[in-house]
């Protein structure tokens, strides 16, 4: 079924899946339309991404099967009271407002889907948690589980392991974009171009990303592997040891999760 899609908000994330689901052919361009406050910036995506713009979040409600509530998270109480759900479908990308938190703010119930994107979605490399409590029904949840595949890959999370969930994934891009950046420091320190160094750490970490989603294997295996006796990689992990580098990469996640429970 081609599920009509209305976008509330269309900042970075909600221009990279709308980009996304039609370069790819997932969703007909005529099918995904928006509504943001700032006209202009609207038109002007529009333009370039294909999408529909709306001068109204009641045009938008009016014209989708499936709304995409891709506003900032303190903006979704003020858009609640004013969009006309009418049953509407609600996919939410929205951090921290899960099933629950719309059940409690929500006066009427409707189908209700908590997701959590990443940046990579960008250039369909994304990890998108989906929230197994719900209320879609099967047809309509394997249509956006189907679409979000094909701008990544999707999990299935319990509610209560969301915020981890979105502390790994959903921040996890920022921590290794900063390695990438210390290591290409280091390698700009001894001679290479900053470009190319930027550039080898990037398919560095891809490939090593890659290599163990494919193979299955226990990080510390493939760790070990290239780590030779007496050879210059067990030094450089022994340096990354002392200087507490798996500690600080634990540390930085409980951050995140303190904040997350005040």
């Amino acid at each position: 079924m081609n599920y009509k899609i209305g976008f509330i908000g269309m900042g970075s994330m909600g221009c990279a899946l709308a980009d996304g689901f039609i370069k790819k052919g997932l969703a007909q361009a005529s099918n995904i339309s928006a509504f943001a406050p700032n006209q202009d910036k609207l038109k002007s995506n529009s333009e370039a991404i294909g999408f529909i713009p709306k001068d109204s979040l009641q045009s938008l409600c009016e014209s989708s099967d499936i709304l995409i509530m891709a506003c900032k998270p303190d903006k979704v109480k003020e858009v609640l009271k004013a969009a006309p759900l009418n049953g509407k479908a609600l996919l939410s990308i929205a951090a921290g407002w899960d099933f629950d938190k719309y059940q409690e703010a929500l006066a009427e119930k409707i189908p209700l889907q908590y997701i959590m994107p990443n940046t990579p979605a960008k250039i369909g490399k994304g990890v998108f948690l989906f929230e197994k409590k719900n209320s879609f029904d099967s047809q309509m949840r394997d249509f956006v589980i189907k679409l979000f595949r094909g701008l990544g890959s999707v999990e299935e999370l319990e509610s209560g392991l969301m915020k981890i969930g979105m502390a790994i994934s959903g921040c996890g891009p920022a921590f290794a974009d900063l390695m990438m950046e210390a290591f290409g420091d280091a390698a700009v320190k001894y001679g290479i171009p900053r470009e190319t160094a930027y550039r080898l750490i990037a398919r560095t970490l891809e490939g090593s990303a890659a290599l163990q989603a494919e193979s299955g294997l226990h990080p510390g295996v493939l760790k070990d592997q290239v780590s030779s006796p007496a050879g210059t990689t067990i030094v450089g992990v022994s340096s990354l040891e002392e200087h507490g580098f798996r500690n600080a990469c634990i540390k930085a996640i409980d951050a995140i999760m303190a904040l997350n429970t005040r």
